[in-house]
């Protein structure tokens, strides 16, 4: 643990974090916490940072072994999903309450879905690699940025109310995805 970076970002916040990345640590402290109490929050962390550290490091392993995808794959992943994003928020959108426009389907490098102030919703091909209730999940959650354009409470409440489910839906995604980002050419 003694050779990972370790960046410290101060701010007008009241407790202390921490992001364990590939290549180091970034600690959220607030303003004035002094180096020693950093370094008692990391020691106190430790088992827990080198746990994590292990899992990373696996990821990244992982990441080195696989293939980038080829423009066929990818033009096979957008046409599914052509005939099977629509129908899922075709389901979803009365259920959510919304109304949408335009559904366009992308290979995007960052973003597994996006909905305009205009209600066009975007979907990732990728996710055609994906269980479906997680594919349900960026549906559902893109509908919901209709009612609230934000990562509210009151967002993910709407959330919650069609999917009750969502958050292993979102940890998934959160561990898996970028497994699928990196293959993309």
């Amino acid at each position: 643990m003694a050779d990972l970076q370790v960046n410290i970002i101060y701010s007008k916040r009241k407790t202390i974090a921490m992001e364990l990345k590939m290549d180091g640590i970034i600690v959220r402290a607030p303003e004035g916490m002094s180096r020693r109490a950093i370094n008692a929050f990391l020691d106190e962390k430790r088992g827990w940072i080198e746990k994590h550290l292990e899992k990373i490091q696996a990821r990244k392993e992982a990441l080195e072994q696989l293939q980038p995808f080829t423009v066929d794959e990818i033009n096979s992943l957008i046409q599914k999903a052509l005939a099977v994003i629509p129908e899922k928020v075709k389901k979803y959108a009365p259920i959510v309450g919304v109304h949408y426009g335009r559904i366009t389907i992308r290979n995007q490098r960052s973003r597994w879905g996006s909905c305009s102030g205009k209600g066009n919703l975007n979907f990732n091909c990728l996710l055609m690699l994906f269980p479906d209730d997680v594919i349900d999940y960026v549906v559902v959650h893109e509908l919901c940025h209709r009612i609230h354009m934000n990562h509210s409470a009151e967002f993910y409440a709407e959330v919650e109310r069609v999917l009750p489910e969502y958050r292993k839906c979102r940890k998934w995604l959160k561990e898996n995805g970028g497994l699928y980002l990196s293959r993309l050419p």
